[in-house]
């Protein structure tokens, strides 16, 4: 975990990613490979590949079914008693404390990710201590849209350079954080976390971080210094 203050205003705001930043999706996708009939490891090393070559995870599901429609798939999911999503025993153990952390000094703290309508009641029932939960699908915007970016700034009442947003993609979360000027902390876990390099973006990271447990500390020492 390395933070890279630098000059500048103190941080007002932290927005937090929902999948793989505060939401364990690994029991989510071992969930759609049972659905699908494959083996959970196999699923899984098809996921990495497919996100190594510059492909997404409905990219993996077209592989392993054919003319995957996602839509249809939840329907009968949720049909025979196994929906999609996600629920307490999902979230990181590190994302509570994190949360009420920053809250604690008085920052103003958003969760905002691409999400399905769905997911905003699944998010409610976490009972996360946050100003503000955006759901994409909700908003009508997903990242990385600079109006998504931009939905967060307006909820917060903070201008970008006071904003933190955190997120372990480099591709949705870091480089159109960082275009819209925003602060941005780099979360290595989960997949894309792991998986997506960008040295150049990383080095322009405020944190970059190996868990949510130190963030609290890291924002305070920003803000003192």
């Amino acid at each position: 975990m390395t933070g890279r203050p630098g000059a500048g205003e103190p941080i007002g705001a932290v927005f937090f990613d929902i999948g793989e930043t505060l939401v364990n999706e690994g029991e989510i996708y071992g969930r759609w490979a049972d659905w699908l009939g494959v083996p959970r490891h196999t699923f899984l090393t098809k996921l990495g590949a497919v996100l190594a070559t510059g492909g997404t995870h409905m990219d993996m599901l077209e592989y392993f079914r054919p003319g995957f429609d996602l839509e249809v798939e939840e329907k009968k999911r949720a049909a025979a008693g196994v929906p999609n999503g996600f629920g307490p025993s999902d979230l990181y153990p590190d994302a509570r404390d994190c949360l009420a952390g920053l809250r604690a000094q008085g920052i103003f703290v958003g969760v905002a990710g691409n999400q399905p309508v769905e997911a905003a009641e699944q998010f409610a029932a976490l009972g996360l201590e946050a100003d503000v939960v955006g759901i994409s699908d909700v908003w009508g915007v997903q990242k990385p849209d600079p109006e998504f970016f931009a939905r967060c700034a307006a909820l917060a009442g903070e201008p970008p350079g006071r904003i933190l947003y955190v997120g372990d993609r480099i591709d949705n979360d870091v480089r159109p954080g960082l275009a819209f000027g925003m602060r941005t902390a780099f979360l290595r876990r989960g997949p894309w976390g792991v998986i997506l390099r960008d040295d150049e973006a990383l080095d322009r990271c405020t944190f970059v971080l190996d868990d949510l447990a130190g963030l609290p500390d890291l924002v305070a020492a920003h803000n003192a210094d």
